[in-house]
This record gives C-alpha cells, structure tokens and sequence, in this order.
C-alpha cells in the first residue's frame, strides 16, 4: 500500500487493537438477559409511546456543515461523485481538506433549543431524539470512551446533554439515537485515494495522518485513526479507473454489515462502552439503533437488555428500542422501525417509521429549489401510520449552525395549524378495526415512501379513542362533493347506525348512512387546510 498504508499500523491507536472482541459489557440487574428469547418474553410497548405518536428528530452532525445533503463524509472520498466534485471546488481535494477539518469548523452559534422546541411542541411532537452520533463516528454528547466528541472539538458543548435538561423542562419524552456501529466500513472510502488524475494514487487524510501531526493545530492531542476507525477494507494499490474503484467499494465496505469486524473488533467493544455511557448519562426514554435486528452481535443484545433493566430500576417503566427489519418473533421484543416507507396492514406490534421532510443532513439545495416535503404530506403519512398502529419519527434537517431554515419553519407552523384543530385524532388513539380505504397504492417496506400517493379525499384513515371513531380523510373533496366512505355503511357495519358526526374545527355536519356508504356533506368554510377529520359516533 501506497503512503505507508498499513493495516496494522491504521488499527493501532483506533480502539482497533486496544479491546478484544470478546469483551462484553454486561446488562444492569433485573429481569432481561442478553438473548433474544428474554427480550422477545419480557417486553411490553410503554403507553406513552403508544399515545405519543409523533416524534421530532434532531438529525443534526458536522455533514450538516457543508449544507450539501447525506452521506457527505464516506461520498467526498469517492472520485467521480457529485459530493466529491463539490468538496474539490469548494474546500480542496480530500488528501489536504479531509471530513475532520469539518469538525473543527463546526459552530453551534445559531442553535436554540428553546426556540425550535416551541415550534416542535406546536406541530404535535410528543417526544425529542437527539442524534448522539452518525456513520462519522464523532460522539455528540460527553463521551467517556472516544474523545472525538463535541464537549472537545467543533461546537464545545454537550449537544445531547443540552437536549436532554431542554425536552425534560416540558415534560416530553426525551431520546438518542446511535448510528456508530457501522462507521467501521462506512469510513473505509477515506482510506482509498483518487483512480484517475493529477493525484491519481494519492492516499486521502485517513490513510497519513496521525496524533503526532496534529501537534499546534486544533485537534492537538487527538488521533485520527480513532475517528476514523482504522483499514480495514482500503482498497490496493493500482485501481486506475473510478468504475473499478467503486466496484471495490461496493463490494466490501458498500455492505450494510452488521458483525463485529473481524480485522478490528475491538472497535466493536468500544461501540458497546459508548452505548452504555449514553444510555447511563441521559437515560433516556427511546434509543434508535440504526441497524437491522440489533448492532454487532451480542454487543446489541447487551446494550438493549441493559436499556431495559435500567429503566425499570430508574423510573419502574421499560423504554423503547428500535431496529429494522425484524423477524416476527423479533418485533415482540424490539420496536421495528420501518426508514421511509408504509405498511400495507394494521399490525399487533406498535411500530415505528422514521423518515425526513428533506435529506437526512442539511442540504441547501432543498431549500432554494422549495421541494421539502410539505406540511400537508407529513401529515397524510401520519394518518396513515397511527391508522396501522404506528408513531412517526420526523427529521426537521438542522443548519450546521443549528438553525432551520425559513421552510422549515413554515412546514412546522402548517403543521401546527392542523394539530390546533384535529391534534384529539392522532395523539392517545388506538386503531380501529380496519386501517382505512381508498384507491392510492401503498407499498410495503423500507425506503419506498417516494412511490406512495398522492392522496385523495377518497383515501381514509381510522383512528380511536373511547367512544369516538375518526375518519381521517387524506384531502378535501372537489368542487363541494360530498364525502363518500364505503366502511361506514350500513352493510360494512352490520347494520349499526351512525348517531352523529362532526367536522372538527366546525362542529356538527349533514349525514347519510346508506347500505354501501356513508356519506358526509362538508361545509363550504375549513377549519384546515387539508386533511379534514370527522367524529363519528355510535359505531363504537
């Protein structure tokens, strides 16, 4: 390898050879041990998770400095990427300006909890998670056991700490989550250098630099191979082309792996000492793992089992902890979170799903050319989700400063403006019978969200609580035409009358119940926007 690369030599000093893999770090006492048939046995979904149904998720990290969307770090050491052409003419190749000096440029001067509370609070957010750390690996929170953390370098303050005092003054539910198993291979791109080119074969940052040369700079006294976690699948010498060299990504460090690496694992121990400090700082009421199933093995075990027995000794109530794409058996015993995509089905198991009105971090472009998701989107989604027995998890993207731009705001003011008239459809409601109806396909799984909709006022979601049944439709209908919703009628109900029904925000509205439909004529004058809700009663 080229610049003196070397495995071992990478792994010293990243945590790599420091802790052995089969180190563990046992779970509190109490009644959860680390397998999957103690969790699957023991655990029951809190209420308040249930009832909350709308979280807001600070997605905030130094990729959010470039303003210039997701995956900014592991995509501006790949040669022929648009973020890599946009990192070149905007702060110089990846061998002199690599992903840490973002880091040290990282400023908080513009980010006010309170303030972005207010408007979170306002458009119906029950519960607040705070990202503790990314693929980057840098630790958002007074991290005991990596010192790339923001108490030390960027902003200088305890991000996740100031969250915590912030959500718990307001009584909310107050969470993290932990994206740091997989920095590992998702790092291994700034280990690579350039194909083809002036620098072709030049090594990037994270393949020369070391505690010694930060001496008088600002990273004096750290190491970067602790932040970027060793070479493990840096590519050979002599890939001269930028197709090959992708394919050599895709193909190792591309993967969505989820074993302890075996050329490092203990990285994998020190990802379980992290876990544990976050969980043992902040105790929080949700912890998001951004794997499928659970992180690194028995590593993941551990760390839920321990959430679960330390938060019955804390506060006598289990929390939530998620993961995707679960096994049936799994969804029993860990909370699946479904990354931006529906189901087609109400299921047992309260579920999550978590998705973002924009990039997962800041993009710029997203506010110039306005194709945010809009307000009145969010919301049908909302419905959509609590219908099926699920809470949605929303990404409001953060300024490297930590602001939100203009519409975002104005997203968050729409929302409100619904969740004022119609918040008693969606927060403490159970689902019905059916979910809903209406002719817009819905596919199931992750990442599939783009291929939904749009909705009509023909689509319908139900919700419940005690006596009152509400049909949420997804839009208002056209040209003053009533409201058609085939479930209610007389025959889909077996012959049970409709008492009552109500527009909220405008009180009691004209009625028919047929033995094919219900059929509601709305007033001209709306309460909302969109998304009008009914209260009907007597079907419960």
């Amino acid at each position: 390898m080229t610049d003196g690369l070397s495995r071992r030599g990478l792994l010293a000093g990243a945590g790599g050879l420091a802790l052995a893999g089969c180190a563990t770090v046992p779970a509190a006492a109490g009644p959860f041990r680390a397998d999957w048939d103690s969790l699957i046995a023991g655990y029951r979904t809190p209420d308040w998770f249930r009832d909350a149904k709308l979280g807001i998720w600070s997605h905030w990290g130094p990729q959010c400095v470039p303003e210039a969307g997701d995956w900014y770090g592991r995509q501006m050491y790949q040669q022929g990427n648009p973020v890599y052409d946009h990192h070149v003419a905007a702060y110089g190749h990846p061998s002199e300006f690599g992903f840490m000096e973002f880091i040290g440029r990282w400023r908080a001067d513009a980010w006010s909890p309170e303030a972005l509370l207010d408007l979170y609070e306002a458009a119906g957010a029950k519960y607040i998670v705070s990202m503790a750390n990314h693929h980057d690996n840098l630790d958002m929170f007074a991290s005991a056991h990596h010192d790339w953390n923001t108490t030390r370098v960027g902003p200088g303050i305890d991000i996740v700490g100031t969250w915590e005092r912030a959500v718990r003054a307001r009584g909310l539910r107050f969470g993290v989550s932990n994206h740091g198993a997989h920095a590992w291979h998702w790092w291994q791109t700034a280990y690579g250098y350039d194909p083809e080119g002036p620098r072709a074969g030049v090594r990037y940052d994270a393949a020369r630099l070391r505690r010694q040369d930060g001496v008088g700079t600002w990273w004096d006294g750290l190491d970067p191979q602790a932040l970027y976690t060793g070479a493990t699948m840096a590519p050979p010498d002599g890939i001269d082309s930028i197709a090959a060299m992708n394919a050599f990504h895709d193909a190792n460090s591309g993967q969505w792996i989820e074993t302890i690496p075996a050329d490092n694992p203990g990285f994998a121990a020190n990802w379980a000492l992290r876990q544990r400090d976050l969980v043992d700082r902040y105790r929080p009421d949700f912890v998001y793992f951004d794997n499928y199933g659970l992180p690194l093995e028995h590593h993941g075990l551990e760390a839920a089992a321990h959430v679960y027995n330390a938060s019955l000794n804390w506060r006598g109530e289990l929390p939530v902890v998620t993961g995707k794409r679960l096994t049936v058996d799994q969804r029993r015993g860990v909370t699946e979170s479904v990354e931006r995509g529906f189901l087609t089905e109400i299921r047992d198991e309260p579920w999550q799903t978590c998705t973002c009105i924009g990039d997962w971090h800041y993009n710029r472009a997203r506010f110039r050319d306005r194709s945010y998701v809009p307000a009145k989107a969010v919301i049908q989604r909302l419905a959509d989700v609590v219908s099926k027995n699920g809470t949605l998890l929303l990404s409001i993207p953060q300024r490297g400063d930590g602001s939100i731009d203009a519409e975002e705001q104005a997203i968050l003011r729409d929302m409100a403006a619904w969740m004022a008239v119609n918040g008693e459809a969606i927060h403490g409601t159970r689902p019905w019978r059916v979910w809903g109806e209406g002719p817009t396909e819905i596919r199931e799984g992750m990442h599939g969200e783009g291929a939904v909709g749009p909705f009509t006022a023909a689509d319908v979601r139900f919700t419940t609580k005690g006596d009152a049944l509400y049909a949420i439709a997804m839009d208002w209908p056209e040209d003053g035409r009533p409201l058609r919703i085939a479930s209610l009628g007389r025959r889909a109900m077996d012959g049970r009358a409709v008492q009552a029904v109500e527009l909220l925000g405008a009180g009691g509205a004209a009625f028919e119940q047929a033995d094919d439909a219900l059929t509601v004529r709305l007033p001209e004058t709306r309460p909302v926007a969109f998304a009008p809700v009914l209260t009907v009663r007597g079907l419960i």
